[in-house]
């Protein structure tokens, strides 16, 4: 995800892949203790006093939150639910997918959507916490102004690649947990009773006693919202790694949450006043260098996230819940991908939320409403998945109760903030939600529409046409891109642009066909020879993280079909082939398919609607699948041959030309 899984083997722990996990998984979870005893330091002042009873508790709702969701949920149970290696939401779809519950896409629709509102949040958030930090030293300092323009910076560096720069996350993000470690160790000794803490006695306490628990536990799911991401990076660091580094990082965070809370008992005054208690308790001295050093987890949290984004639609991509969009690879690193229409989206809606909210503080509401809703899902996906691998069933029983009523709960503690700023996410996620859900049905309804014919019946024609030169030369090779799922079939307008739109004679006809295979990293090919030296059907078999880019594809084909001597190497023309000139290749991208209204009910027309409204943010076919515009020729076919009117329209006169 960050150019870095060249320089990790996922099946294998070492001492450099857990470096390297703790600057690609633990980003954002790393970058909470910015954010985490402030938001509940907040729920507390309506009481005006920070007592070591409730300190104990918060604490251990921390600790134990931790454990149960990050460590248990996902580090224990969630990276064994992976997809050749694969992690996250989509990937956990993928392997359900196949279970005769058709409403499940639903679940991943919602859970990825929320997981890209989360990407949003989390840059705008993390940087504007750690350059809150300045404002001990200036109470002035021009905060959002500062903010917005590191933002720009990690946006724009997107479309060159991190390559160069992402070698050194893991080792900036290990002397980050050392230095939260490390901090934490120190105050503890202000208090050395907060230990009591990792005793769930007290979390239990504070949830029957506390008269504003919902607050409270709002406040505190924000301490493990970055475990979905973790889940996410599964494939570019591989478990062992994951889970080596999260002893560490899990370490270190709940240190620093406790030397917080120590330091707490007695200088809560000083937070009442504003300030942020990870920068309040340490010498004045190193604030500066401890800005420097969040800053620089922040941009690794935000880059981390970012990238996570451009994954997420890059498997949509696959998974048919989104539009095709232009993907660079600006680096050539396996796995590295910029997306340019999601990267300056992103942008602009992180410009709005720093805009909106101007402080960090008030961002909390919003962040956690998002990835609330992204875990329930990954919960429900989870328990399909462990029913289908036959686990116990009073097993599945148990974690569910567990893990619903868990998160159940954080959703009720963050819904109630929705008008306090969670309504952005809200929209956001929905927005993203509605245009996957109707992409996803907009291609279903289509495709209920589209006519297949059987190729074969069509064979002698096109051969015929090869060999009748009163029709002019189209191309040596011509190519059409077909969705056919039955090898034997073709889709009518191929067979329309064919023959009847205008005649096309060629040497070859290639009929390419992407098949998206659950395999992540499946790259392969086979050729099925429907009519001898004339008409071929290339099936590309490609997994959900493979690049789509189809032009490249075929010509390997081409030229493995040249090497084999299937096809000629040279031009067909006489003067071209004399001088040793290639044959010319042809692409034809059918589109602007159009349905009649009247054959829709009204949910199809909402949907379709939808449907074309967002396919104005996706990319052309011929972009997508990596063609350039010199050989392509787009072109509109019906998609119906037969006709929709059963009553043939009454003719009343026929005047020849000269009579009365």
């Amino acid at each position: 995800m960050l150019g870095l899984k060249t320089h990790i083997d996922p099946k294998k722990l070492t001492l450099m892949g857990a470096i390297i996990s703790l600057g690609i998984a633990f980003g954002d979870i790393g970058t909470s203790p910015l954010y985490v005893m402030k938001a509940i330091v907040n729920a507390r002042k309506e009481s005006g006093t920070l007592n070591p009873i409730f300190l104990e508790g918060a604490l251990s709702c921390i600790i134990w939150t931790l454990t149960l969701q990050t460590t248990i949920k996902y580090v224990i149970i969630s990276l064994r639910a992976h997809n050749k290696g694969e992690g996250g939401i989509l990937a956990l779809f993928s392997l359900v997918k196949n279970l005769k519950r058709g409403w499940l896409y639903i679940i991943a629709i919602i859970g990825a959507a929320a997981l890209i509102a989360d990407g949003v949040i989390t840059p705008s958030l993390t940087v504007m916490s750690a350059i809150e930090g300045l404002e001990i030293y200036n109470p002035n300092t021009p905060v959002v102004t500062i903010t917005l323009i590191i933002l720009t910076g990690i946006f724009t560096i997107q479309q060159f690649g991190t390559n160069n720069i992402g070698k050194f996350f893991g080792p900036v993000m290990a002397l980050w947990f050392l230095m939260l470690g490390v901090l934490g160790v120190i105050h503890i000794f202000d208090y050395p009773l907060i230990l009591k803490s990792f005793n769930p006695y007290y979390a239990v306490r504070l949830i029957i006693t506390s008269p504003s628990i919902i607050v409270i536990l709002g406040a505190v799911f924000l301490s493990t919202t970055g475990a979905e991401a973790l889940y996410s990076d599964l494939g570019h660091c591989g478990t062992k790694n994951i889970r080596v580094s999260w002893t560490f990082a899990k370490t270190c965070l709940i240190l620093n949450y406790l030397g917080q809370g120590a330091w707490l008992v007695t200088n809560y005054h000083k937070v009442f006043d504003g300030e942020n208690p990870f920068f309040a308790m340490m010498p004045e001295w190193f604030v500066l260098p401890a800005v420097l050093m969040a800053t620089a987890a922040a941009i690794i949290a935000s880059q981390s996230l970012i990238t996570g984004s451009f994954t997420i639609f890059s498997e949509a991509m696959s998974l048919n819940l989104w539009p095709l969009q232009e993907i660079d690879y600006p680096t050539g690193v396996k796995g590295q991908m910029y997306i340019p229409k999601i990267n300056w989206g992103l942008l602009v809606f992180c410009f709005f939320v720093v805009l909106y909210f101007q402080e960090s503080g008030k961002m909390e509401a919003a962040y956690g409403l998002s990835i609330t809703v992204t875990m329930l899902m990954t919960t429900l996906l989870l328990i399909f998945y462990l029913f289908k691998q036959r686990v116990n069933k009073l097993l599945i029983l148990l974690f569910a109760l567990v893990y619903l009523s868990l998160e159940l709960g954080f959703f009720s503690a963050n819904v109630i903030k929705f008008f306090d700023g969670g309504w952005i996410t809200v929209f956001l996620g929905g927005f993203i939600g509605i245009s996957m859900y109707a992409w996803y049905n907009g291609r279903m309804i289509k495709t209920k529409f589209i006519k297949f014919v059987k190729l074969e019946n069509y064979i002698s024609t096109i051969q015929d046409m090869k060999l009748d030169e009163t029709i002019p030369k189209y191309a040596t090779n011509l190519a059409y891109f077909s969705r056919s799922k039955d090898p034997s079939e073709i889709e009518s307008k191929i067979i329309y642009s064919i023959i009847r739109a205008q005649p096309k004679r060629a040497d070859h006809y290639f009929i390419l066909n992407i098949v998206n295979h659950e395999d992540p990293y499946t790259y392969e090919y086979k050729i099925d020879e429907i009519l001898p030296g004339t008409i071929y059907r290339i099936h590309f078999i490609l997994g959900f993280k493979v690049d789509r880019l189809i032009n490249d594809y075929f010509q390997q084909v081409l030229n493995d079909m040249i090497d084999e001597g299937i096809i000629p190497d040279r031009s067909s023309h006489p003067s071209l082939r004399a001088h040793n000139i290639p044959p010319d290749l042809k692409y034809v991208v059918i589109d602007n398919v159009y349905i009649n209204d009247y054959l829709l009910t009204v949910r199809e027309k909402i949907v379709m609607n939808a449907y074309n409204f967002v396919r104005k943010m996706g990319s052309n076919d011929f972009t997508a699948f990596g063609l350039v515009p010199h050989n392509v020729v787009v072109e509109s076919a019906p998609l119906l041959y037969n006709p929709v009117r059963v009553h043939k329209i009454k003719q009343v006169g026929y005047n020849r030309f000269g009579e009365d």
